[in-house]
């Protein structure tokens, strides 16, 4: 069973800076008349599919299909209108508004120098059909989408993850996922190598990527305060400070040397 949603509705109206309610503004969506390959394009694919909407934006055509029409679509797109490339493919969580996945599909036609993004909606277990007899790259895509989404393709090759363990729980792109990890992330190799029974000995992993222990055995160090490898630091106290620079002995001759105690820190931009 899946984590259950917590209330986001403003998450995405709030600002990285001052304006907490700021809003994004959403890119001009122009008509199709106003690019004719773009154009001929829709005309062409309309005749054989039902195309629920379509549009460029930022000089690009986005188009909507029902989602058992994928596979048809991506093959017509290569095939009658010569967009010979799958670049991308992938998923976008809308469970909590709409109960399911938005999926893209990216194409390149190079004979045009035109791209094309094709979008489909999906419900949470609802199956879609692979693009893999189609493009081959979709092998890995698709893989990932699983993977990190949760979402199911069906008559794939070989439909399992890709970058998480066979039996890692849940999928880590949800918006469920805690972005931290949960139990499971914190004791996964814990469990696996030494057993459960050595939690308390060894202590959960750090799944923070911002993380840096620099007592550790990498000796990864902040500027300044260096921990030359091999020194006995266990007792936990401040090697002495090195002196700051930006440069090495015997550096580019034309550059001049940093020096800390002839550096000025201004308060405020000139």
């Amino acid at each position: 069973m899946m984590r259950k949603y917590t209330p986001k509705d403003d998450v995405q109206k709030k600002s990285y800076s001052s304006d907490r309610f700021y809003i994004t503004p959403e890119t001009v969506k122009k008509e199709l008349a106003s690019d004719e390959v773009y154009a001929k394009d829709i005309e062409e694919l309309s005749n054989n599919f039902e195309v629920l909407n379509s549009y460029i934006e930022i000089d690009e055509l986005v188009l909507f299909i029902r989602p058992e029409d994928n596979v048809k679509v991506i093959k017509f797109f290569k095939e009658v209108l010569a967009y010979e490339m799958l670049v991308e493919l992938s998923a976008i969580d809308y469970l909590a508004k709409r109960n399911g996945f938005e999926i893209f599909y990216e194409m390149l036609s190079l004979k045009k120098r035109k791209r094309v993004r094709i979008k489909t909606f999906i419900e949470e277990k609802q199956e879609l059909n692979s693009v893999y007899e189609v493009f081959k790259m979709a092998n890995w895509s698709e893989r990932e989408m699983y993977d990190m989404y949760g979402v199911r393709v069906i008559n794939h090759p070989n439909l399992k993850r890709i970058l998480m363990p066979d039996d890692w729980y849940d999928h880590p792109l949800r918006k469920t996922y805690p972005l931290h990890g949960d139990e499971v992330a914190s004791w996964y190799e814990i469990d696996k190598i030494f057993g459960k029974e050595a939690r308390e000995e060894i202590g959960p992993e750090i799944r923070d990527p911002a993380f840096i222990d620099r007592y550790d055995t990498q000796r990864f160090s902040r500027l300044g305060h260096e921990v030359p490898s091999g020194v006995d630091i266990s007792d936990g106290k401040e090697p002495e400070q090195t002196p700051l620079a930006y440069q090495e002995e015997g550096g580019v001759p034309i550059i001049k040397k940093f020096d800390e105690n002839k550096s000025v820190t201004l308060d405020k931009r000139k």
